[in-house]
């Protein structure tokens, strides 16, 4: 029984890290602007380091643009935990983003307060499944400015 339970949720992973890498491949080949992507939000890439094993990633990431910067949400759906990325951006703040068709050098930084409220309430405004998806979860929806450096 344990192992179909694993057998479940690779399937999952799988079709999920297939999904992320059709919206790469169309992101890279459309100047940042993947046809199959029907999300109310522009999309950037998030290049990112693991926390732990320290192996280069990259992820499809919804923001919004803030006067300049980047403001990531770090929704994972609704999910019980925080993305992967979170944890990697609060290890390894200074990574890169890949916007349109440039890359630009960025400094991950958290905000809160009053400044994340009302940056989630903008993309929430923006992008309804947002405010579902804080609905859906005990934590507070991390909100992550990438400041261009």
């Amino acid at each position: 029984m344990g192992e179909g339970r694993r057998l479940v949720a690779c399937s999952v992973v799988s079709s999920i890290g297939d999904y992320n890498q059709r919206i790469i491949d169309e992101f890279r080949a459309n100047g940042g602007k993947p046809p199959s992507w029907s999300g109310s939000s522009p999309l950037l890439l998030l290049h990112h380091r693991g926390a732990k094993s320290g192996v280069e990633r990259v992820n499809p990431v919804a923001y919004l643009d803030d006067d300049g910067r980047y403001a990531i949400f770090a929704s994972k759906a609704g999910a019980p935990t925080n993305p992967g990325w979170y944890h990697n951006l609060k290890a390894h703040p200074d990574t890169t983003i890949e916007v349109g068709s440039g890359t630009v050098a960025v400094t991950a930084g958290e905000v809160s307060g009053q400044e994340r409220a009302r940056l989630f309430a903008a993309q929430a405004a923006r992008s309804p499944q947002f405010a579902e998806y804080q609905q859906k979860t005990d934590r507070v929806i991390p909100v992550i400015v990438l400041t261009p450096r």
